[in-house]
């Protein structure tokens, strides 16, 4: 069929739902949902079979959905209503929740239902749900509503009909949350309490908070196990993120957002949004061979498998979390280990370089500089590596220096449903380092690595296994992957073949050294990106503000949306003409 997504914007689940059923065989286009006469002029210009809203704020247009058949995915229950469905979910300690597709019509979320999909409720962030349950019920819902749709026979259920079907779980309408509702009373909630309203809120919009006499917004929640304070006094920090008591125990909040008069300031570790107000405060550093409640890096032994562990907020990576984890890599090349598998974090693997703190530098074209070359020193750690085998495995989605960090180990396996974006391209045409000149050519041929790099398509795990980009996919949960991983580390690291393995890398890398050193691929790369940071071309700087302050779309990318391709095509001939 052809398929149009209509989204507010690219997000994960929508970059999956175009993977998936590219994969498919459907033939997809995007367009961004900027105002109605836009959204009508681009369904009519693609002439879709059907409408797709994987992630929208607003209803569709009555021009549209009367027009052509619109299936909407709702994070919720058949029955479900309203906006902050996952919010109020998790605020009510729901033990299920689902996500529906039913079909637009006058009534928000009102419409006739074509298929729902449930799953068990973890105790964790939004964000994390959202991306992990909510995209794999997402993407089953839909392939069956659309196998449904296919079917002329068949018809939705309209949900006046859920009253009398025992088998369907029903929802119910609901208003907004608010600030209000998300409201902390430190005083007198507990661990649980405190973690639960941080978690509602995590990604968007935040919990407002005073904290040292300022207004900002908390995100990235941990419980503490063994610190204790009066309740809401901060009480230690550690790698950016501070720890406040509750009434019973403790949590670490690792990110923070000013709230500023004129809008909101970044999203930024918590001890940078506090600056001098936390410089007194208790560092209590945590080694990377023991395991806390709250820590971005650790390393743990299986035998002679280190598994090294890294989980960066949103992926992103700033150029002192770089030299951390390289500090981490070294330690465990020092070790008598065979093997060493980089497990980054569930959502995200890694993301590159942090576009965030950039942003908040004194001097964002140095800042930038500092983390790319941090990055590339980490690359190089695992390229130069000639004491273990390194395996990058990928639970969560990555891209662009993320994709190339991956790239560097020895082998890259990734979870069935990660989406990788191995380009810089979007990023105000970003020319990116990370040794990608010398990972991706030995993977793919030029082609396909153009294809890649100008193309700016997600690819999922599936494909990316079909085509080479990384030697394999498999799992569909975090855990069926992470047991496969364990299983697939601890064979490699039997000595006779880890021997072979070694010895063959060994020659590889000998022989590509010979025809063209390291040092020669990261000097052409840093030629490049300098002029992104430092020449005339300002769109690296005007892409990234854009990108970290999520700056409204003003119209659809012509990369996501063929039917615009053509139409501005067609009108430059006639200009000509």
């Amino acid at each position: 069929m052809r398929i149009l997504l209509l989204v507010e914007a690219f997000n994960s689940l929508s970059q999956r739902v175009y993977a998936e059923l590219t994969r498919d065989g459907h033939e997809l286009a995007v367009e961004f949902d900027v105002h109605d006469a836009a959204t009508e002029e681009g369904v009519a210009l693609f002439g879709p079979d059907v409408v797709v809203a994987p992630y929208l704020k607003r209803a569709i247009p009555r021009s549209v959905w009367s027009r052509y058949p619109c299936l909407i995915i709702h994070p919720g229950i058949p029955g479900d209503r309203g906006p902050s469905a996952l919010d109020w979910a998790i605020l009510e300690e729901q033990t299920e929740w689902g996500v529906t597709v039913l079909q637009a019509n006058e009534e928000l979320d009102g419409g006739d239902i074509w298929a729902y999909e449930t799953f068990p409720m973890r105790v964790a962030p939004k964000s994390s749900l959202y991306r992990q349950e909510v995209t794999e019920a997402a993407v089953t819902a839909l392939r069956r509503a659309l196998a449904l749709y296919a079917d002329k026979t068949l018809r939705p259920r309209p949900q006046g009909d859920l009253a009398a079907c025992a088998d369907i779980p029903r929802g119910r309408a609901h208003r907004p949350m608010t600030q209000a509702d998300r409201a902390i009373d430190w005083a007198t909630d507990t661990t649980a309490t405190v973690l639960k309203k941080i978690h509602a809120a995590d990604g968007a919009p935040g919990v407002r908070d005073w904290v040292c006499g300022r207004a900002v917004y908390l995100y990235g929640a941990w419980p503490e196990d063994g610190l204790r304070g009066m309740p809401g006094m901060l009480i230690a920090q550690r790698d950016g993120a501070v720890c406040r008591a509750t009434r019973d125990g403790a949590v670490w909040i690792t990110h923070m957002q000013a709230a500023e008069a004129a809008g909101r300031g970044l999203k930024l570790p918590a001890a940078v949004v506090l600056g001098a107000a936390v410089a007194d405060l208790a560092h209590i550093p945590l080694a990377c061979e023991r395991v806390g409640a709250w820590q971005e890096i650790a390393w743990q032994r299986e035998g002679d498998v280190c598994h090294l562990r890294f989980g960066f907020y949103n992926g992103a990576m700033s150029s002192d979390q770089c030299r951390r984890l390289a500090d981490a890599y070294r330690k465990a090349r020092a070790s008598d280990a065979r093997v060493i598998v980089l497990h980054g974090g569930s959502d995200y693997w890694s993301n590159g370089i942090h576009l965030h703190m950039i942003e908040a530098a004194a001097s964002p074209a140095d800042e930038s500089w500092r983390n790319i070359e941090a990055m590339d020193d980490l690359v190089l750690e695992i390229l130069s590596n000639d004491r273990q085998l390194t395996i990058a495995a990928l639970s969560g989605n990555a891209a662009a220096g993320g994709v190339f960090l991956a790239l560097a180990a020895d082998a890259v396996f990734a979870r069935l449903g990660v989406i990788l974006n191995p380009h810089y391209k979007n990023m105000g045409n970003l020319y990116g380092s990370e040794y990608w000149t010398y990972l991706l050519p030995r993977r793919l041929d030029a082609t396909a690595c153009e294809w890649l790099r100008a193309g700016r398509l997600p690819v999922d795990a599936a494909t990316a296994a079909a085509i080479g980009l990384v030697d394999g996919a498999f799992g569909r949960t975090p855990r069926e992957f992470a047991d496969g991983i364990s299983r697939l580390a601890r064979a490699w690291a039997h000595p006779a073949v880890w021997s072979e393995r070694m010895a063959r890398k060994g020659e590889g890398r000998g022989r590509d050294e010979a025809q063209r050193p390291l040092a020669l691929y990261r000097a052409d790369e840093l030629t490049h990106i300098h002029r992104n940071f430092y020449g005339f071309d300002r769109s690296y700087h005007v892409a990234r503000y854009h990108f970290v302050h999520k700056t409204p779309h003003s119209r659809t990318p012509l990369y996501l949306a063929p039917h615009r391709r053509m139409a501005s095509m067609g009108a430059a001939r006639g200009a000509r003409s």
